[in-house]
């Protein structure tokens, strides 16, 4: 065999994903803190870039906006000639990658510059909050029981085992750490730190270092001086029972009346299972809409939200660095990566807005009737569905509605919320799952509390509505809506 080295020529096609293209479906899926975030981080590292702080709506003096994008109510109107589709763009090179920038006519790019940018700005006065209603300072658990520690009555060592005991509680207030495990730790007998313990968990809140839930409402019973010893026995030995609301079960094992029995588990049931709740420093995040649907007469408008996302335009030094002769090629170089950089990451931008923009106003047109009438009329909806209408890719329409939030008459939703499978019913018609949990919850909200449906039960309701899916099907359902099993939903009306 004779080995040897030849030349073949082979013509081949090749998808190749550019750095500006990974830019821009980077930017398509980030959630709109994340791009501020994203936003706030190039600016920092790209001196070409500034936020432009001047207000500016890009809209001309005829009031129409840049080639019809500004209206002159603040709302978008896109046009298809101002950059193509982002599904069209996947597989083409930039205009960058195709022509050099050298040869780029400058003085007719800026003069062009702010009508390629797409910016839409809401015109209408909003009055600000008043800070001191924005200014808080959170009670911290842990602070809370350390002040209580010095204030108390004991000595240094105890102080030092309760503050041992104190660092170890979760953010419920429970203790995480056993007794023996504390005591080898500080080094002294086990007796003292059970000690400690104990008038740790009479702190404020009552039950705080308990152990289990059994001993945190023990405390609490025995802290209120509740004499009657059918509560401590319902917490001890018929915890269970009280949980599945079986109060014949313990009736007839306590020989005590419903009556009692009830009474009994009020008590229990006004006890507090979380000490540390209430004390809970977890900040809340609100979410901030990413586009508005408003009803105006019989037609749905589509508004983005641009409200606190940075307005970009190009650094004026730079503008005028780039029309005069640059003596180091080395700056020359800097700049115009740097440009390149900043031009495509205002148009990744833009493209984010206008895909948001499109996708949403697809998914008001297939839901119109649950934003008319409620989530009865919620419509099966796939990804391809809509991906047909604004003509993209699946792939596209999937990473537009992931953390992206909408404000519509019926509330807030996710976008992804709009996508769900269908049932198909005898009489042809579909029903998404959104409205077949609707009507689980429906009848749970309706059923008779001392006689609560079963799941099989809710099947055969279902079924006269020609709604036909399985017992482990609406077990599936009634846990995400967190409906407890009947067991559990089962109440005992009295007569008084």
């Amino acid at each position: 065999m004779v080995l040897e080295l030849k030349q073949n020529l082979k013509l081949t096609q090749q998808l190749v994903m550019t750095p500006q293209l990974q830019q821009a479906i980077k930017l398509l899926q980030l959630s709109r803190a994340e791009l501020i975030d994203t936003i706030n981080e190039e600016l920092r590292s790209n001196p070409v870039l500034e936020e432009d702080e001047a207000g500016d709506s890009y809209s001309s003096t005829d009031g129409q906006g840049s080639e019809g994008l500004v209206d002159t109510d603040g709302s978008i109107q896109w046009e298809e000639s101002v950059l193509p589709s982002l599904a069209s763009t996947e597989l083409e090179k930039t205009p960058w990658e195709d022509k050099a920038i050298e040869d780029v006519d400058w003085k007719q790019f800026w003069d062009e510059d702010r009508k390629n940018v797409i910016q839409a700005y809401s015109f209408e006065e909003k009055e600000s909050p008043d800070y001191e209603n924005l200014l808080t300072c959170s009670a911290n658990l842990a602070e809370y029981l350390m002040w209580q520690l010095q204030m108390s009555r004991m000595d240094d060592e105890e102080r030092a085992i309760g503050g041992l005991i104190i660092g170890n509680l979760d953010e419920n207030g429970y203790l995480k750490a056993s007794v023996q495990e504390l005591a080898g730790e500080i080094g002294c007998a086990t007796q003292k730190v059970e000690a400690v313990l104990r008038q740790i968990q009479m702190f404020d809140p009552v039950g705080v270092a308990a152990r289990d839930l059994k001993e945190c409402l023990l405390i609490q019973i025995e802290h209120l001086g509740v004499s009657d010893p059918l509560v401590r026995d319902l917490i001890i030995k018929y915890f269970k029972d009280v949980e599945r609301h079986n109060y014949q079960v313990i009736a007839k094992a306590t020989g005590r009346s419903i009556d009692d029995v009830l009474n009994s588990v009020t008590i229990i049931s006004h006890l507090e299972p979380y000490p540390g709740r209430s004390y809970n420093t977890e900040e809340t995040h609100y979410i901030v809409p990413d586009i508005y649907v408003y009803k105006i007469e019989d037609e749905y408008i589509v508004t983005l939200n641009e409200e606190d996302i940075p307005r970009l335009k190009i650094n004026a030094f730079y503008r005028e660095a780039l029309t005069k002769e640059v003596s180091s090629n080395d700056v020359k170089d800097f700049i115009h990566d740097k440009l390149k950089s900043a031009i495509w990451l205002i148009r990744s931008i833009e493209q984010r807005q206008k895909t948001i923009f499109k996708v949403t106003t697809s998914i008001v047109k297939f839901q119109r009737e649950f934003l008319d009438k409620g989530i009865d009329y919620f419509k099966p909806l796939k990804l391809r569905d809509v991906a047909e209408d604004v003509q993209m890719h699946e792939s596209t329409i999937s990473r537009v509605t992931t953390n992206k939030y909408v404000q519509t008459p019926q509330g807030l939703f996710e976008l992804k919320f709009f996508f769900s499978r269908g049932i198909n019913r005898e009489n042809g018609e579909d029903i998404a799952t959104h409205s077949i949990k609707q009507k689980i919850k429906q009848l749970v909200q309706s059923e008779d509390s001392s006689r609560p449906y079963s799941d099989k039960k809710i099947v055969e309701l279902l079924e006269k509505d020609n709604i036909h899916i399985a017992r482990r099907t609406v077990a599936k359902y009634r846990e995400m809506l967190g409906i407890s099993p009947s067991s559990h939903r089962k109440r005992i009306n009295t007569k008084s």
